[in-house]
């Protein structure tokens, strides 16, 4: 009987998610309102269909250890440092402004301090999801504002995490006098230092080393099957050894995959896990929302709406401002703020199993970010258009490719090379003979090894997957060239690039004139068959041994190109 229960779980959870995050998507807003949605709808608190709760919450679990894992493997210290005069001190007088405030505003709605104090924590975080993606969709995330946003979210994601260590040393024992707070912190502190010391100077040999043993053997189920332990293993460790949360260890995790040369392609591997299980746990959220919350407490609603929509945004404007910032990056940091997500939910879903958190705080929570969700991309495109005027978009864009290309001058014709085959390694030398920097993106480590070190731009990882693209520097690439032959793949390859890129043009090789057609359908500009290209080579040579003067072989090359050749 729980085995049905899980897979109706499963099925109503994810098919509801799957119905309002389209509807919710086609509306340009966060899909995770839908899945909020979803999760009020297959709820115990309204009629029809009732999903299993508990069982979506244990399944959710998953998605945070993976969450967090995803949140250490994009960790960069370097683009914390290049804005830390700014993100740094903005994130934690905004979180410490705003968890103060809720805090009192929390006791005055007659909650107790621990759950006042963890409501206060819980609407002074912005949702990283959200955040990203409406920086993308602004087309924002590689200007200076968006550098600014991304650094203020690293800061405001480790401020979480400490808390999701100090909550459980704080609450769990029952002591919460000054005394029993310090002894607290500083057990949570020596048991963090002893779970840093293990993950990240153990593991930063460890982990690298069975993810490239693992990446020797060429098989991509093994690699994801890698990618998948990883986290999980060092969560359970974290939580069953040290004493720590799941997802301390899962971020931590991250961190030291990320920092590896392997951390492009564990990103994209562990995307689509992460963002099914993420769905279940912002579905299992929406389960424990109740609609008369919003009868029964309208003013807890309304404080936190205040609190995220209005104060953390007004005291992230004036830190700004006051730290020389110009309106036209202050402006679009601050409405980028005004929300909150998967954070709030994480920290808050802990203080209900220490059971200092009343469930009528997640409720309200549930509420506000919904509201706030829905309203985000509406006031970051309203305060882009307040300081760029018509064109909607923000000065001062970075080229995303900059991020992973070698230090030297890049050609101002860019190309993209999928695969370092025979046919991949010709076309790259062509293209360097001829001045033109290509990037390769290779799934033989050692190859990209080679090619970088003779100064050659290459990315490991899956050419499938948009992030492995996005590193590429297909955004601003010309030409992307396919060499595999694997029609099944290029495919997917062709419409992520295309999806990124519409005006990229792609050139790609099949083993089968068959298979042409198809990837013209995919969307690719020239598409060339082994096939043909053998029986254009064997026409011409006859034709050469029968005397056929130039003028004919010229002609019957056009008429076998036009026979085996999409393009």
């Amino acid at each position: 009987m729980h085995d049905i229960d899980l897979i109706l779980t499963l099925a109503g959870g994810l098919s509801a998610a799957l119905v309002f995050g389209a509807i919710t998507q086609r509306m340009r807003l966060s899909p995770i309102v839908g899945y909020l949605l979803a999760g009020i709808v297959v709820g115990p608190h309204t009629p029809g269909y009732e999903a299993d709760a508990s069982l979506a919450r244990e399944m959710a679990e998953l998605g945070v250890v993976l969450l967090l894992f995803g949140v250490g493997l994009h960790f960069r210290i370097d683009e914390l440092l290049a804005v830390r005069g700014i993100a740094l001190p903005g994130a934690i007088v905004t979180c410490s402004v705003a968890t103060v405030l809720g805090t009192l505003a929390g006791m005055a709605l007659g909650w107790d301090w621990p759950a006042s104090l963890v409501f206060g924590g819980s609407v002074s975080v912005a949702s990283t999801v959200v955040m990203l993606r409406v920086l993308t969709d602004n087309r924002a995330l590689h200007t200076r504002p968006g550098h600014i946003a991304v650094g203020w979210l690293v800061v405001e994601d480790l401020i979480t995490v400490v808390g999701l260590v100090v909550l459980p040393s704080l609450f769990s024992g029952g002591e919460t006098s000054a005394e029993g707070v310090g002894i607290a912190l500083g057990m949570a502190a020596l048991r963090i230092v002893g779970l840093l010391a293990v993950v990240v100077l153990a593991g930063g040999r460890i982990i690298p080393w069975i993810l490239g043993t693992v990446a020797e053997t060429g098989s991509r189920e093994l690699f994801t099957l890698a990618v998948l332990v990883i986290p999980l293993g060092i969560a359970v460790g974290a939580a069953s050894v040290f004493g720590v949360s799941m997802a301390l260890g899962a971020f931590l995790a991250g961190m030291v995959v990320g920092r590896s040369e392997f951390g492009l392609r564990a990103a994209s591997e562990a995307l689509p896990m992460r963002d099914a299980f993420a769905v279940l746990f912002f579905v299992s959220v929406g389960m424990l929302f109740d609609p008369s919350t919003l009868l029964q407490s309208p003013a807890a609603i309304a404080t936190a709406l205040f609190i995220v929509l209005l104060l953390k945004p007004a005291v992230a404007f004036f830190v700004m401002r006051f730290r020389g910032q110009p309106l036209t990056v202050a402006l679009p940091v601050a409405a980028a703020l005004a929300q909150i997500g998967e954070f709030s939910f994480i920290l808050t879903n802990l203080g209900l199993q220490l059971g200092v958190v009343p469930g009528e705080v997640l409720e309200v929570l549930v509420a506000t970010a919904i509201v706030t969700i829905t309203l985000s991309p509406l006031l970051s495109r309203l305060a882009i258009r307040v300081v760029t005027g018509p064109a909607h978009r923000l000065p001062t864009e970075v080229r995303p490719e900059e991020e992973s290309a070698p230090s030297q001058t890049p050609s101002s014709h860019r190309t993209i090379v999928v695969g370092y085959g025979p046919v991949g390694q010709t076309v790259t030398e062509l293209l360097l003979d001829n001045q033109i920097d290509p990037t390769v993106i290779e799934l033989n480590l050692d190859t990209v090894r080679r090619l970088l070190a003779f100064g050659v731009r290459a990315v490991y990882g899956d050419a499938s997957r948009p992030e492995v693209l996005s590193r590429a520097g297909i955004a601003r690439a010309e030409h992307l060239v396919l060499t595999s032959g694997t029609s099944s793949v290029d495919e997917e390859i062709i419409r992520c690039a295309k999806q990124l890129n519409p005006h990229v043009r792609i050139l790609v090789r099949t083993h089968f004139t068959r298979q042409l057609k198809r990837l013209q359908q995919a969307g690719a500009d020239d598409a060339f068959s082994a096939e043909g290209e053998v029986a254009m080579a064997f026409t011409v040579r006859i034709l050469e041994q029968l005397g056929a003067s130039p003028e004919q072989v010229d002609r019957e090359r056009d008429r076998v190109a036009a026979t085996f050749r999409a393009g």
